[in-house]
């Protein structure tokens, strides 16, 4: 299995029910297709670089799950199709860089999801 990260910026609502029933539904696509969900992490509202289909602001949602390659297909295809989301982009992890990254930030990475 491979490690992905995928961060997506959904639009600013006001009411954080659609947000979380966006994340819900990212994490149903991804178990659905095989996926084991390491980490999630919403860093909520924050204000864009740059106008994106013009909104200056948006919630980031970043998920590293690690998977057969076909789970990013799914994963992409919904984030194509869902109303909420405005930009996305997922990247394959090498296991040494997730394990640089938590150690840097003075985490364990055996916490997160038993990554070796």
């Amino acid at each position: 299995m491979k490690l992905y990260e995928s961060l997506c910026i959904l639009r600013p609502v006001q009411a954080e029910t659609e947000n979380e029933r966006v994340i819900e539904k990212m994490k149903e696509v991804l178990t659905q297709a095989g996926a084991n969900i390491l980490k999630l992490d919403n860093s909520g509202k924050k204000k864009l670089a740059y106008d994106i289909q013009h909104e200056r602001k948006g919630t980031y949602i970043t998920v590293q799950f690690e998977g057969p390659p076909t789970v990013v297909f799914e994963l992409e295809r919904f984030q194509r199709m869902e109303d909420q989301v405005m930009k996305f982009m997922t990247v394959r992890l090498n296991p040494s860089d997730l394990v640089a990254v938590a150690e840097a930030s003075g985490e364990d990475p055996e916490e997160d999801g038993g990554i070796q």
